[in-house]
């Protein structure tokens, strides 16, 4: 490793800390003016996250900006997507939307096979990050994982209810479960290649499994991560898993065999901990709204979280979803200020 702030990853493993460590998830984005001039620069998101040269500048800017204790690479959840045929591309207030769309048991047999020289940009942002570092801060690819994936795919597009992909899910079980495989078994490739590149930790975003029932949840979502996790050749190099939405799912959630679980904010850190803690860690799980309020009310909610894990370790402080645009930087990096300051006086008193 020879990393010189390794406090992210002791914490990922439970190990002993002085302070609890805090990166945000969507930290470096469009509230930052530094990136949104970058973004200017590529011309679209899809030749942002392609051109390593600026994604490695948009990768530290919450190093340089935020003095956050974790990089997390800047790129996209989709981003595999394109080696095994599906085309899509990000329209302005919409996110992604698919040309081709999954309609059939057809369509998921024309999926070509997954190839890493088709992102090998992705490793060329890690090493790049490594590299300007100089190994100052852990760096953390990132997947999407089967059941998120395969819900765009079949949707083509966000949703706020997925009903296409869910009837599918329905309809044609066996041939959705063939699908989620097939997926699996290109984000084991996509994540073995970032850790080969020299990624220090991966996190598998789950974001809308919070959809599901916790018997789908159970049949759709967390099998496939289990196989995921399963077959990633790693070292030290810890998992996290997120999935948005999961008050419902936390007594098996840990079945997927993570290291670390990221949880939001809808359900208590000390619920989190009683169901979790120390079969693994917890990361978390302030709610992201709470940035746009007062600095008295930012410090009282993120006490909270704090006070609430206790000085234990095994605890990443973060979100319990992304970052938004029209945050203020000035309060984001006061909670991480914050974060720092009340984790060492709760850890040391």
């Amino acid at each position: 490793m020879n990393l010189k702030n390794d406090l992210f990853l002791r914490a990922c493993k439970n190990k002993k800390i002085e302070r609890t460590p805090i990166w945000l998830m969507r930290q470096a984005g469009r509230y930052m003016k530094e990136y949104r001039e970058l973004r200017e620069k590529a011309g679209s998101f899809k030749n942002f996250y392609k051109s390593v040269d600026l994604a490695v500048e948009a990768s530290i800017l919450p190093k340089k900006l935020l003095d956050v204790d974790a990089i997390i690479i800047f790129s996209d959840i989709l981003t595999p997507l394109e080696s095994i045929g599906m085309r899509f591309d990000f329209k302005e207030g919409e996110g992604p939307v698919f040309e081709n769309p999954i309609k059939s048991l057809q369509d998921i047999e024309n999926l070509k096979p997954f190839n890493t020289e088709d992102v090998k940009y992705v490793g060329e942002i890690i090493k790049g990050v490594n590299q300007i570092l100089n190994r100052e801060l852990p760096v953390i690819g990132f997947a999407g994982a089967p059941f998120t994936l395969a819900a765009y795919m079949i949707e083509g597009r966000g949703s706020r209810d997925f009903k296409k992909a869910k009837k599918f899910m329905y309809d044609n079980p066996e041939g959705f479960k063939k699908l989620l495989d097939i997926i699996a078994n290109v984000i084991i490739d996509y994540l073995n290649f970032q850790i080969e590149s020299g990624a220090d930790a991966v996190q598998i975003f789950d974001s809308w499994a919070g959809h599901l029932s916790p018997k789908d949840y159970k049949e759709f979502a967390l099998l496939p991560v289990k196989k995921i996790i399963k077959n990633l050749k790693r070292d030290y190099q810890p998992v996290i898993h997120f999935s948005k939405g999961v008050a419902g799912v936390i007594d098996f959630i840990t079945e997927s065999g993570a290291d670390v679980y990221s949880m939001d904010w809808m359900i208590d850190i000390k619920d989190v901990k009683k169901k979790i803690y120390p079969k693994a860690s917890v990361q978390g799980n302030l709610d992201p709204t709470v940035l746009y309020a007062e600095k008295n009310a930012i410090k009282k909610e993120a006490e909270y979280v704090l006070e609430s894990w206790g000085k234990d370790s095994g605890h990443i402080f973060n979100l319990g979803h992304g970052l938004n645009p029209d945050m203020s930087v000035e309060n984001v990096k006061y909670l991480v200020d914050t974060v720092k300051e009340l984790s060492f006086k709760i850890r040391n008193t």
